[in-house]
């Protein structure tokens, strides 16, 4: 099992939220479905623009807690310097 770290933002992405999961997929859709209460659902943020990965669970709540002490600027260029447009990741499987 993997666990993941992952950016989620507005359209405008003026606002960022980060979290953990071991199912990236399921909770980027939890997001955009509103179905989670509390910060990214006041304020719309279901975008997926940044995630990593990690074998172990503490390995990945570590990251999270690192990026979330980080400043503003330093979340951007994180995220830019694998998404340069901060365009949405789309985590949809294809089983065609």
């Amino acid at each position: 099992m993997f666990y993941f770290i992952y950016i989620v933002s507005n359209f405008k992405r003026t606002t960022f939220y980060i979290g953990v999961t071991n199912n990236l997929q399921r909770r980027v859709l939890e997001h955009k479905k509103g179905l989670i209460d509390g910060f990214s659902k006041q304020y719309n943020l279901h975008d997926l623009i940044y995630f990593e990965e990690y074998p172990s669970i503490k390995d990945a709540i570590t990251r999270e807690k690192q990026l979330k002490n980080w400043h503003r600027d330093w979340k951007i260029n994180l995220i830019k310097s694998v998404n340069p447009n901060m365009i949405e990741i789309d985590t949809e499987i294809n089983s065609a």
